[in-house]
């Protein structure tokens, strides 16, 4: 196996990953990688779950490119990630900090053993890393320490599984793992004990098809076009024209969907709260 610099280096020479390396901001220069994804449906759509501005901790930041968008919006950022890499890790944080002048505090540690006090952030949030921690639990825990009470813990498009038994297949079919071996997925079950279990008041989860957050790169209007053929198959095109379109409509029929979705590594999101007297 080789580095998760080298094999996200690996995957930016080939170019039949070139829509893979753009959809996940691996593309250089950093700063537009940076830009485009502060200007992306999933940055949007982000924002509905935000708690009001105050200190963010990003837990296992990468390169950096949320933790620059919320700087950007106002926000304290402490951006947590233990890999120093310049293309990856810590190092491409920090020069990302220095060439756009916005102010990121990068801290190189782990999830599991936050080198902060309790109660220092309102808002804990981690893109696709929690399936990457080495113990959920511990993650988990650490997270409800450092936030105050009221703060929010926002986890973003973790891979999902339905059965334990589809962890093979799913890793097989994923082209970073191949290269470097380190990538992980659970059920939903497994995510929401480790939540839970951390003291977390309230979880709610967010779908394949609910939001951008998770179905980015897909478009909302392609999405929308789907669910509404769905719907239209489903009780017939003229119920469906005379029904018309709204948001619980659309909430009803992306639930629906994910139901019966069950391809491994599908992508959900977490919001959980810290009730304000623990």
């Amino acid at each position: 196996m080789i580095t998760w610099e080298e094999a996200v280096e690996q995957l930016r020479r080939d170019p039949a990953q070139a829509e893979l390396v753009l959809s996940c901001y691996y593309d250089d220069p950093l700063r537009g990688a940076a830009e485009r994804f502060a200007a992306s449906e999933e940055w949007a759509a982000l924002q509905s779950w935000l708690p009001p501005r105050g200190r963010v901790l990003e837990l296992g930041a990468g390169r950096g490119i949320t933790s620059w968008a919320f700087a950007k919006a106002g926000w304290e950022v402490t951006a947590l990630e233990p890999d120093p890499s310049e293309v990856v890790g810590a190092g491409a944080i920090r020069s990302l900090a220095a060439e756009t002048g916005v102010t990121i505090e990068v801290v190189e540690s782990w999830g599991e053993t936050l080198p902060f006090a309790e109660g220092s952030f309102e808002l804990v949030y981690g893109r696709a890393v929690f399936h990457h921690a080495r113990d959920l639990e511990a993650f988990c825990a650490e997270a409800f320490r450092v936030l105050r009470p009221g703060g929010r813990l926002i986890l973003t498009r973790e891979h999902v599984l339905s059965l334990e038994k589809d962890l093979d297949r799913f890793l097989a079919q994923h082209p970073l793992h191949r290269l470097y071996g380190g990538e992980a997925a659970y059920t939903l079950d497994r995510y929401l004990g480790a939540i839970r279990a951390a003291g977390f008041a309230t979880v709610r989860t967010s779908g394949p098809k609910s939001s951008p957050v998770n179905y980015f790169p897909e478009s909302s209007a392609g999405v929308d076009a789907a669910l509404k053929e769905r719907r239209a198959k489903r009780i017939g095109r003229i119920r469906a024209f005379l029904g018309g379109w709204s948001a619980s409509i659309r909430e009803e029929e992306a639930a629906l969907w994910e139901a019966k979705m069950k391809v491994p590594g599908r992508l959900y999101s977490f919001i959980a709260e810290r009730g304000v007297g623990s």
